[in-house]
Parts: structure tokens; sequence; C-alpha cells
């Protein structure tokens, strides 16, 4: 349940709607916009609590949700979530842009990207230090030496670094580096890990499961909403289909589907979501085209000699010309990227 109070509704009828909730069984969750507020109730109601709402002072309307997802859904907060970290922004008239390698190598490798980006126009800078690998003998990652240089490359550059954390007990280590908190495919339904890094209050990049539906997409971002951090980023990075000319399948529809279902900034990765350096670029013009709020971007020196993930990622001139083709489709839907 939804609701609305009035532009003029005082902190004391606010307070005073929250403990009608609580009277009638569900949890508030306070969602504060540039004019008014709103009371989000999560759990399941007690008979009659609409009617009780709809007539306390303060309160403009109160409206049911039908979808699962309740603090996600758009009914929960009209106007659309803006994330701002240092210069990064995902959202409104700018479309944000994290880009970097798969994973940390080594400080020399990592602070030459960071410059790169920088100098292209980007503003985070995304870098695995903890990794994911399908093999157990793959490389893992330099782990918090990888943290370390992260935050090396943050302070040349002011760039915000974006990495993932991998386990509920490892959040308060990558959030003293990180400014943004990735949750990779993988770990889209870790519950408990998706609740720490809520508890963090750092902003929260979601990446959808390669298998999972729209709808437990935004349950899972659910799971981080419910702790009280309202920023949650959603990124679209491709789904398993019974395709095998790219690496996953990554539908662009979710894009405007996401925006009529969610306040929340949708991100699409077109490196994962095609697995194919070729198709990046094609595919990121698309996203801005869609409406995407941001993009993640793989990159590296040398591709080749990638320690993880290099067949995906843009070498620096690529890298240049994506930007630079991306910019004009930005430019025609209204928008500025970096």
């Amino acid at each position: 349940m939804i609701v609305v109070m009035s532009p003029t509704a005082t902190k004391t009828q606010i307070s005073y709607a929250q403990d009608r909730m609580r009277e009638f069984g569900l949890e508030p969750h306070l969602i504060v916009g540039a004019e008014r507020t709103i009371v989000a109730g999560v759990g399941k109601e007690k008979p009659g609590l609409m009617v009780h709402l709809e007539i306390l002072e303060g309160v403009e309307k109160v409206l049911p949700v039908v979808a699962p997802y309740k603090m996600a859904s758009l009914e929960s907060s009209p106007s659309p979530t803006v994330i701002k970290v240092r210069d990064f922004q995902a959202g409104g008239d700018r479309i944000g842009v994290m880009a970097g390698p798969c994973s940390v190598e080594s400080r020399e490798q990592l602070l030459d990207l960071a410059r790169l980006v920088r100098k292209v126009g980007a503003t985070a800078l995304r870098g695995g230090a903890f990794k994911p690998r399908t093999s157990p003998y793959s490389f893992q990652g330099l782990k918090e030496k990888g943290l370390e240089i992260l935050a090396e490359a943050r302070e040349e550059t002011g760039l915000a670094i974006v990495t993932e954390v991998m386990a509920p007990e490892l959040v308060g280590l990558v959030a003293k580096y990180a400014d943004i908190l990735q949750i990779g495919a993988r770990n889209m339904q870790n519950y408990p890990l998706l609740e720490a890094a809520g508890e963090s209050g750092l902003p929260v990049l979601l990446k959808r499961g390669p298998s999972a539906t729209m709808d437990e997409f935004l349950l899972a971002a659910e799971y981080v909403l419910k702790t009280g951090n309202n920023q949650v980023m959603l990124c679209e990075r491709g789904i398993r289909t019974f395709e095998d000319h790219t690496r996953f399948t990554l539908p662009l529809a979710s894009v405007p589907y996401l925006k009529q279902k969610t306040h929340l900034p949708v991100v699409v990765d077109p490196s994962h979501g095609t697995g194919k350096t070729s198709l990046v670029p094609s595919m990121t013009r698309a996203a801005v085209a869609a409406g995407a709020d941001a993009l993640m971007l793989e990159i590296h020196q040398n591709p080749e000699a990638a320690w993880s993930d290099g067949y995906q990622a843009l070498n620096p001139a690529q890298f240049l010309q994506t930007m630079e083709s991306t910019a004009v489709i930005a430019k025609a839907m209204g928008r500025d990227l970096g």
C-alpha cells in the first residue's frame, strides 16, 4: 500500500500515518521526494486500513500496490530515481558511463585505464577485485590488493569506483574502498548478500540473473530497498536463450519495460550482453536509444592478453569511437553522455 502525503504534511502527520500502518500489520518505509513524501507499507495488512488512512490529516491519497514488488514499483515513487555518486549520474538528463577492465590485473594497468576513462569522458571506473569464475582454476582476482589499486585510481582521477562484492561477509571490506557495490548476475538471488549490501548505505548495481524473469529481478531489488537504501540500479546484462551466436542474448526491450514498472534507473551492459567486441558499439548506441540511464563497458589496453573476458573488451581506440558515436544518440534523446 502506498500513502501519498500532501505537500504541506507535517512530520507529526507523517509519523502518525506510519504508526497507523504498523497497527494494521504493515512495515512503513519513507520515500522522500522533491515535492511529496510517500509512505510505502510492506507486509500483509489487516482489513480496513485504507479507510483509516484516507481520512488522516496530511494524506492526499492512498493507493493499493498490485505488483509483488512494493518499493520498486512506479506507484511507490512516480518520479524516476536519480542516483549521483561523485561525478557519475544515472537517470535524469545524464547517461552515466562506467568503464574499465573485467579484472584489476596490476597497478599500472588500472591507473592507465582510469586515466583513459576520465579523458574520454566516462565518470565511473569499473574493475573486479573479487572475480566469480565458472572454473575454480581461473583467475579469481587480486582481492583486497585490487581494491587498494581501485582506491588509488579514484584518488588520482576522481572517478567513482564500481566493483563486485560476492558474499555478505565481504560487504564491509569492499564498502571501505568502493563507491558503488555491484551484485553480479550469479548472486542476484543471494538474499543475505542483497540485504547486507543494502545495509551498507552505498548505491547498489544489481545485475539481472541470466535466467531471471522481470518479476524475480525486481523482487531481488526489493531486498535492497527494504533495508531503507533506495539507491538501486537495475542492470540488464543479457539472458540465456537457445541462441549461440552471442555469449548471451541482450533483450533491450527490458529497458522500456522496466521504465513502465519501476522508478529505479536502468543500466545496460553490452559487453556481457553480447560477449563479442564487434557487437558492443552497436548495442551501446541501441541501449541509449532504448532509454538506458547508464552503461557499463569493458575496456582493456590489449584485450587479447586480458586475464579475463578479453573477447568482449574494447581497446582504447574502440572505446573512444564508441563514446563519440553514442554521444550523438544521447544528444538526439535530449541527454548528455558521461
